[in-house]
């Protein structure tokens, strides 16, 4: 969300160009404020050439399906954060050691929102636990790499399958 108050005295902001861009600016602290990307972490489970999907459950992207993964915290490690995300969306349990990096990226912006995702991989035989669908999933699935693109999906979903399952293999 785009900030229109100044979150330490409350006045309203305006511009300033600063570094090549408009930015906001609070005329009373006479200090810019930054909007920054939220950090997040997911992992791929990977199982010859299945992926484990879930589908959101609630907005953003409600009923979209995508790998697995939310939110790092403040104090968290993004392996950690992935392996913790894992857990909760699936039940699915994966050691952090065991995450291959996929990649770290700027994700597609959604509904204002902007994302920086760490994205790991991980082979199956290594997790504990039967998937089922956590507090904040709809459902759970293994799915086809090739199969993710037709499924309602998150933009990334259907490149971090393919690239998780290349990156694991058979």
């Amino acid at each position: 969300m785009i900030p229109r108050y100044c979150d330490r005295c409350g006045t309203e902001l305006g511009e300033r160009h600063v570094e090549g861009r408009n930015r906001k600016w609070c005329p009373s602290c006479d200090r810019l404020v930054y909007r920054n990307a939220v950090p997040t972490a997911g992992v791929a489970v990977v199982d010859g050439d299945h992926v484990l999907l879930v589908e959101r459950a609630a907005p953003p992207g409600e009923g979209d399906w995508t790998i697995p993964g939310g939110h790092l915290e403040v104090d968290e490690e993004p392996r950690v954060g992935a392996a913790r995300e894992l857990e909760e969306e699936t039940g699915v349990r994966a050691p952090p050691g065991a995450l291959t990096l996929l990649e770290a990226t700027q994700l597609e912006t959604f509904e204002d929102k902007h994302v920086v995702s760490v994205s790991y991989a991980v082979d199956a035989a290594a997790t504990t636990g039967e998937p089922t669908a956590g507090s904040d999933a709809a459902g759970v699935e293994w799915v086809h790499c090739e199969a993710v693109a037709a499924r309602p999906h998150r933009p990334h979903a259907p490149r971090r399958a393919s690239a998780a399952v290349d990156a694991i293999g058979d």
